[in-house]
């Protein structure tokens, strides 16, 4: 009889998850030491300051986002590979941008699991494009999936402003393209990038939407604080398309049959 893949047991599951938590829960590295007890206002530091320095260039991940949409439902052959090799890329971008900053009280500041787990996501989603495991197809799509599309072009537009200390609303059409938060940030990105994979749902690789999903719902599940403080308020729900589109793609990733899992491999 014939072994089935590690990728077709639930157990190596089990195990990417406990791997990804410890990712997640890595220690911040600090140029002064940091009470442990403020982590998450440290982290919340490092994401506060770390895309200032390319906010000119936030235009360019909307504009690249929608042409390899524009090409996958143009040319759905080769329209799969583009988006994953695009978002393993932008992936790459943000370990690079969005994971470290200078801030008053500790110097440099790593957010470490954040810039392991984007890294992590960047080889894994270039390697799905190379091996060719991703087939989008709009068309096929349930109606039920696009249901969900509000929540993708929430995170896509990003209608936030700074008023002081409190983050407010601001739907501005212009912030569709100007926006600078999109592509320099895992918790807007990823929510785009997740509906695509529901929507492309089987026809994708079985790892990759795993650690893609359950990734994305740690950090959802995170983002949970911003409702306990009125001035963050609008940034949780700004984090909903994160946390329930990856509630979406976990459940999508276990229920996976196999044939469909193999099929996305051919």
């Amino acid at each position: 009889m014939t072994k089935s893949p590690l990728t077709q047991r639930k157990w190596f599951y089990i195990l990417v998850y406990l791997l990804l938590v410890v990712i997640a829960f890595l220690p911040l590295y600090t140029e002064h030491p940091y009470d442990p007890r403020d982590t998450q206002q440290v982290i919340f530091e490092i994401l506060k300051r770390a895309a200032v320095p390319y906010a000119a260039w936030g235009w360019v991940f909307r504009v690249l986002t929608l042409a390899v949409i524009g090409l996958a439902v143009g040319k759905p052959p080769v329209g799969g590979r583009a988006i994953a090799a695009y978002f393993g890329l932008n992936y790459l971008v943000i370990a690079a941008v969005q994971t470290h900053a200078e801030i008053p009280t500790y110097g440099l500041a790593i957010h470490t699991g954040a810039l392991v787990a984007d890294l992590l996501l960047g080889l894994l989603w270039l390697w799905v494009a190379w091996k060719d495991r991703l087939r989008i197809s709009f068309s096929d799509a349930p109606r039920w999936r696009w249901v969900l599309f509000p929540l993708a072009l929430l995170a896509f537009w990003t209608p936030v402003a700074v008023d002081g200390t409190r983050f407010v609303p601001n739907f501005d059409p212009l912030l569709l393209l100007t926006s600078p938060d999109y592509g320099l940030a895992y918790c807007l990105l990823t929510p785009v990038f997740l509906f695509l994979l529901i929507l492309a749902y089987p026809r994708v690789d079985r790892l990759a939407l795993h650690v893609t999903a359950f990734n994305g719902l740690l950090y959802g599940l995170f983002n949970l604080s911003h409702w306990s403080n009125p001035d963050t308020l609008w940034m949780g729900v700004m984090h909903l398309p994160l946390l329930v589109l990856s509630i979406v793609a976990v459940v999508l990733a276990w229920r996976m049959p196999v044939e469909d899992a193999e099929r996305s491999r051919a």
